[in-house]
This record gives C-alpha cells, structure tokens and sequence, in this order.
C-alpha cells in the first residue's frame, strides 16, 4: 500500500486477488501510518465516506460522483 503514489488508488482486490476483506480487516486495524485512503473498492465506491473522499481529492484524483473514476485513477499491477 506505501507503494500507491498520491493520486492513484488501488481496489483490495489489487492488493490481494484472493483474500480482498483481509485487505479491508488489516486497514480497519491497522494504526500505521499507511495511506489506507489509496485503497478502494472495487466499483470506485469508498468505503470510508466523506473522508475518504476529501482526501483523495486532496491528492488530485479524478472522481465521477461519489466514486473513484478507475479508468484514470487505478494504478495497474505489473504482476
């Protein structure tokens, strides 16, 4: 997750293809400095709402709505 540079997003699915929720468990419970807000869901939604949001708006990610447009915001795995 340190490795999403400002601007960018990443879907739990991105991180770990087969274990996704265990993404979404290690951010909820996690209280390290890790961009958790770089993390989304799968269909752009945001799991954490307004803050979320902000924040990403911050760092200049292109939005369609309430939800992340991932065509310009994902960055692609090179797996």
């Amino acid at each position: 997750m340190r490795a999403i540079p400002p601007g960018f997003v990443r879907t739990y699915g991105d991180i770990d293809p087969r274990a996704p929720r265990f993404v979404g468990l290690v951010l909820a419970t996690t209280r390290d400095d890790l961009p958790w807000h770089r993390v989304v869901r799968a269909d752009g939604s945001l799991a954490q709402g307004k803050r979320q949001r902000a924040l990403l708006m911050q760092e200049g990610v292109p939005m369609k709505g309430d939800r992340v447009d991932l065509r310009r915001a994902r960055l692609q795995s090179h797996l």
